[in-house]
């Protein structure tokens, strides 16, 4: 199967694209006039298809690269997003040392979404990968959710639940970071393409925290420009 296969463009510029409007946080119309300096005329709609269609999948092939370091301690907390109007929560966690561990957007924040951001972020890990301790809010919702895991097995029984405020700080300021990014949307139109976008989002930002690092071979820019090329070409 070929991810670019009936393209009118030649998917480096599509990649090109992709990254450039996750990375940098910019509109789909000024990526247009960017593009249109440079010899390429694309309508800005055909790159919001692009993003919907690519972004994910960039997320989905580089899972394997990002996942959390063995027996680090996690944060997690949830900021919002607009969605048509109205304020939905991205759920995300990163470890102490400030590295993405995982996200999910939800449209409810309760113990059903706390359970299945905590569900998704834990499944596939092996035992020695997973949090000793997870820092959360006072939200009693993150208790819920830890319980009902550790009962279905779905979590270590051991697993340390603390709620310390300003062990958070860190994570809060990376929600700043990273919604400097989905701040120039100004809103998405649905769930399905508000998630399928901050994944974009979230990779990119995980590209400038240095978590590819080490499979860019030191090669900077051109070693992720690499990695997420083979990654789109070859599966």
């Amino acid at each position: 199967m070929n991810l670019f296969k009936h393209r009118h463009f030649q998917y480096d510029i599509i990649i090109w694209a992709v990254r450039w409007y996750c990375k940098y946080g910019i509109s789909y119309r000024e990526l247009e006039e960017m593009l249109f300096e440079r010899g390429i005329k694309v309508d800005h709609t055909t790159i919001y298809r692009w993003v919907q269609r690519y972004a994910p999948e960039i997320e989905k092939k580089l899972k394997w690269y990002w996942r959390p370091r063995s027996g680090v301690s996690w944060q997690v907390d949830e900021t919002y997003v607009k969605v048509k109007g109205k304020w939905v929560y991205l759920y995300r966690a990163i470890d102490k040392y400030g590295q993405t561990v995982d996200f999910y957007l939800s449209s409810r924040r309760n113990a059903k979404a706390a359970k299945r951001f905590l569900g998704k972020a834990l499944r596939g890990l092996k035992e020695w990968e997973k949090p000793p301790t997870i820092n959360t809010d006072k939200a009693p919702a993150y208790g819920d959710a830890i319980r009902q895991l550790k009962e279905e097995g779905k979590c270590p029984e051991d697993l340390g639940h603390r709620q310390v405020k300003y062990l958070n700080n860190r994570v809060e300021a990376d929600h700043g970071k990273l919604k400097r990014l989905i701040n120039p949307v100004r809103g998405f139109q649905s769930m399905k393409t508000a998630y399928a976008t901050i994944k974009g989002f979230e990779v990119m930002y995980m590209f400038k925290k240095g978590q590819f690092n080490l499979w860019q071979y030191g090669q900077g820019l051109v070693g992720e420009i690499r990695l997420i090329t083979n990654c789109l070409l070859n599966f």
